[in-house]
């Protein structure tokens, strides 16, 4: 198919159709209906918007100066461009396209793939010349709409009145020159355009309440955005016909921004109503509106229809759907949007994929579908994604699956992206927590193979496993491994042993432990007394060392909660009540 541009230089605005399908031997008139809808078509086909100089609305012709007349014809793969001066007619790919004629013909005919199934062309096409707006008029009923108050503009302190006064010559080009004009209020453009609708000269039409809809759009005003949802729906109720999906998309668009999900919904739900059938950016926008007032469970019954009909926005919106839902914990719904592009050849952005596996792996009945997602990885794409693979070992280890997480490891090892010491750290942590300590020492092992070294938390992790399962002896060994290999250790490595050691109640040996920390110059936290502390009042009886310890820690500026210092006076307490009554016994 083939789309033509027509423009005219000089005087009034005139824009023609000729259709395969309505041969006529001279050109037909459209009315400005028909201009707006082939304006609307050119910005949604063309690579480039249709620079401003061709605009249906400022199209103009000088009969005297029959020169000027051109017709400008463009194939569906000729790029429009845009000079300094406008529109360069030289851009076009042939010399054919560019016709000079003293009678020219106007042509603006778009491709049937565009959005011509919301309009009968044989409706628009009208006879009679466009009016010419009487611009003292126009000036008149701007400065009206433009005034910060209309109370005072009439007896009654009505706008409509005040309109009804100016005795006004109203036609479609008048009305769409108002609602066009911009710093006009728009409760003010809302309350016109309700009044020349009840005007029998001025017939309520597509194109016109699409200008409406995007001047109360440019605004962003909830109480403009309401009053025009209002007044849509009297719209749909008495002018059959008139609404179209692009209408109700931007109002919903509008909705969404200002934070109004229910009423952007409200809108979605009432397409059926008016005549329309929902399409792709109707269910990206109502998506959108629910979720950013958290309502993802109404999104999620909205997801539902758009894949039930099959209509996906592009990539970009689609990933926006995926992290939108995702961001609501509903990553199963994400899952199947994802699903549904893949079918399509319309891969989301590579930040939403990511994301959407990192959701999976939350879920413990999730991994499974976030590992398959690591096959659509691959080349390059694959080498670089140790995020995604990094959180289906985290999640395959806390599901308790660690083989599943080895298997997983070994192809990032043959195939990338390479592991790193999170990947190993992971499950050599899955390994420890089972009691595999023979399987997580060889895995240490494995990343010195691949030139990596075990850090700190490495070692911790190991010990734990080792603690868990009563091997002190081991774990020691772990610990002086680790301070060969790393200067610095952290306080988890040592509390872990004292914990195993106080819970074995072999107190002399934590407490050695607390002492060997502030030799290497780690200073023990409330944690280590903590547990100390605790374990000497509870199993040893022996608030004296505990006492000590308290004092210890006064000393090192941390405090002791209320519960364990309880804990000590009540142990002493306890001892001194018993020492008292066997003085008695010992008296009697």
């Amino acid at each position: 198919m083939w789309r033509s541009i027509v423009a005219r230089r000089g005087g009034s605005r005139l824009l023609h159709l000729i259709l395969n399908s309505h041969p006529s031997p001279t050109p037909q008139v459209l009315n400005y209906e028909a201009q707006t809808f082939i304006q609307s078509s050119f910005h949604s086909h063309f690579t480039q918007k249709i620079p401003s100089s061709l605009n249906p609305r400022f199209f103009s012709h000088d009969s005297s100066d029959p020169s000027n007349d051109v017709v400008v014809e463009s194939h569906v793969d000729s790029p429009v461009s845009e000079t300094n001066d406008g529109f360069d007619a030289t851009a076009f790919t042939h010399e054919k396209d560019i016709v000079f004629e003293e009678n020219p013909v106007y042509v603006a005919s778009v491709s049937d793939n565009g959005p011509t199934s919301s309009f009968d062309f044989d409706k628009l096409v009208e006879k009679d010349e466009i009016r010419e707006v009487d611009f003292e008029q126009l000036e008149s009923v701007l400065s009206l709409l433009q005034s910060s108050s209309t109370s005072t503009s009439s007896a009654d302190g009505s706008l409509e009145s005040s309109l009804e006064g100016m005795d006004l010559t109203l036609h479609q080009e008048f009305v769409i020159r108002v609602l066009e004009t911009p710093l006009v209020p728009g409760d003010n453009l809302i309350a016109f355009f309700k009044w020349a609708s009840n005007k029998p000269e001025f017939s309520v039409t597509t194109g016109s309440v699409w200008v409406l809809v995007q001047a109360i759009s440019s605004a962003l005003r909830k109480k403009d955005a309401y009053a025009l949802w209002d007044l849509i729906k009297e719209i749909g109720v008495k002018e059959n016909g008139v609404l179209n999906e692009e209408i109700l998309n931007e109002l919903i668009s509008l909705l969404s921004k200002l934070g109004k999900g229910k009423a952007g919904f409200e809108v979605f739900n009432m397409f059926g109503e008016f005549g329309c059938v929902a399409d792709a950016e109707t269910f990206y926008f109502t998506i959108e509106a629910l979720c950013r007032r958290s309502l993802f469970d109404w999104a999620c019954s909205v997801c539902e229809k758009m894949l039930n009909v099959g209509k996906l926005p592009e990539s970009e919106k689609v990933g926006k759907i995926i992290s939108f839902l995702c961001k609501g914990a509903k990553a199963k719904d994400a899952h199947l949007v994802y699903l549904l592009a893949k079918d399509k050849d319309r891969y989301p952005p590579r930040y939403s994929v990511n994301f959407l596996i990192s959701s999976l792996c939350g879920g413990d009945e999730t991994v499974s579908l976030a590992l398959e997602m690591l096959e659509d990885f691959s080349g390059e794409e694959r080498k670089y994604a140790i995020k995604p693979f990094s959180s289906v070992i985290n999640g395959l280890c806390r599901i308790k699956d660690v083989d599943g997480a080895k298997k997983l490891l070994f192809k990032m090892i043959d195939a990338g992206p390479p592991p790193g010491n999170a990947v190993f750290n992971s499950i050599i942590k899955g390994l420890s927590k089972a009691g595999d300590m023979d399987e997580a020492r060889k895995m240490m092992r494995l990343m010195g193979t691949r030139g990596l070294k075990p850090d700190v938390y490495t070692y911790s992790v190991i010990m734990s496993g080792y603690v868990k399962g009563g091997e002190m002896e081991e774990a020691c060994k772990v610990l002086a491994e680790a301070k060969k290999k790393h200067s610095n250790l952290s306080p988890m490595i040592y509390h872990t042993l004292i914990r195993g050691y106080c819970k074995l109640e072999e107190f002399d040996k934590a407490l050695k432990l607390l002492d060997e920390m502030k030799e290497h110059g780690v200073q023990p936290n409330a944690d280590e007394y903590n547990k100390l502390i605790q374990s000497l009042c509870l199993k040893a009886l022996d608030w004296g060392k505990a006492e000590k310890l308290l004092k210890e820690m006064k000393e090192n500026g941390l405090h002791l909660n209320g519960i364990t210092k309880g804990l000590i006076k009540a142990v002493k307490e306890m001892e001194e009540e018993e020492v008292r009554s066997a003085e008695v016994t010992v008296g009697a």
